[in-house]
């Protein structure tokens, strides 16, 4: 009784700010990133679409290993590991695959700066954050969800947020920070393809030395027309009548107005607001692509996945890490990784067949396959053995011998 009592008794503690905080961030919390201009960015710009692509796959892509349960934790569901690992590995839902699921989270976490995953009980259900509406509670921290008028509780949602300066209750998308370098694509691209529409710039000067009433100017650039339609690739006229000359006071040259270098520069900064190196989009034989390819999942990915694995530690009370494994981009290469592993066996921290199950090879049928190697170190081991059992326990046998 003086347990429970002491339990409910610190519940009751609660944030005395907390009702200064609804006040200065109101009741309710909205997306801050307009939908149209976030579809409009990732759908028509190339970069922003490719950027935020290979964020998402490669995020989606790594499974996660379901470990022991956190005893301190309190969780809404006594839910069993293999369930679990089935529901974040293989499927959360009847209708989804883990992968789509996946997607769909990491893309709303990039592109709006939350996710939102519903638990039924049983599945798991992705809510689009950009329709869904952050209830802030006077006493505690949350007190509810909606999304399009249906209320959910706290307890049967997780919500993933990106950091965020504007506010403690909803995340802020990356591509805040680069939007007017996005904006600065989106006018360049318009105009370099505005120019190539016929009568963006004029093609022809004609030029006489009477002057023309407005009449018979229109006369001449309709006839003009006629003949040499717009719409068939002619050129539209300019008319200087009188003593009127040209002079160029700037240019129009799309090769001297580097279009392509300014493009480029504004490009690397979208990019390094996602935390992708520009590199691992360019063509040609990089040197240093396999060192950008590991720094870009060590500062970008890896940190995207612990904060949506630290989410569902938090709800579920399982310790949850991803499965590196299989991402090549974190493997040394092969001279490295077979003295890793050989220093592994050698040193005794695992047996000959736990390091072939790691690379996927068939388990050895020798005796010593499954034993631990003795280190030479150890007082007793340098010897090596004579028998077959001894032979585990000795030093690490060399061509040599």
């Amino acid at each position: 009784m003086v347990e429970i009592a002491w339990f409910n008794k610190l519940r009751e503690k609660l944030n005395p700010a907390q009702d200064d905080m609804r006040d200065i961030y109101g009741d309710t919390q909205y997306t801050t990133v307009p939908k149209a201009s976030r579809q409009s960015a990732y759908t028509k710009l190339e970069v922003v679409n490719r950027g935020v692509n290979l964020i998402v796959d490669s995020s989606a892509g790594i499974k996660v290993d379901i470990g022991d349960k956190l005893q301190d934790r309190v969780t809404p569901s006594a839910m069993r590991p293999k369930t679990l690992d089935k529901l974040l590995n293989f499927s959360p839902n009847p209708y989804q695959t883990s992968d789509v699921f996946k997607r769909n989270i990491y893309t709303d976490l990039v592109l709006e700066g939350n996710a939102f995953i519903y638990f039924d009980g049983a599945y798991l259900y992705n809510l689009p954050a950009s329709e869904v509406e952050i209830l802030i509670d006077e006493n505690t921290f949350i007190s509810g969800y909606t999304y399009n008028d249906v209320d959910f509780k706290p307890e049967e949602i997780i919500h993933v947020m990106e950091n965020s300066s504007l506010s403690i209750f909803r995340g802020q998308s990356r591509l805040v920070s680069a939007a007017d370098a996005i904006n600065a694509i989106g006018t360049l691209t318009n105009y370099h393809t505005d120019y190539f529409k016929n009568g963006a710039v004029p093609g022809v000067i004609l030029s006489t030395p009477n002057n023309l009433s407005v009449r018979n100017k229109e006369k001449i650039l309709k006839e003009w027309g006629v003949n040499y339609s717009v719409s068939k690739g002619g050129k539209r006229p300019m008319i200087l009548d009188g003593d009127f000359t040209v002079d160029t006071l700037g240019t129009d040259d799309p090769r001297e107005l580097d279009f392509k270098e300014s493009i480029e520069t504004y490009e690397g900064r979208v990019l390094s607001a996602l935390g992708v190196p520009s590199i691992l989009l360019s063509s040609g034989n990089n040197a240093n692509i396999s060192q950008n390819s590991k720094m870009f999942y060590q500062m970008t990915i890896l940190p995207l996945i612990e904060r949506v694995n630290a989410r569902l530690e938090r709800f579920f009370g399982y310790d949850i890490k991803p499965v590196l494994g299989g991402v090549s981009s974190l493997q040394p290469d092969l001279k490295e990784l077979g003295s890793y592993y050989t220093s592994l066996v050698n040193s005794g921290i695992m047996t000959r067949n736990e390091v072939r199950t790691i690379l996927r090879l068939p388990p050895s049928d020798s005796e010593i396959a499954d034993e631990l190697i003795l280190p030479a170190n150890i007082a007793g081991s340098n010897a090596q053995g004579t028998s077959t059992d001894d032979s585990a326990e000795g030093r690490p046998t060399t061509t040599e011998e």
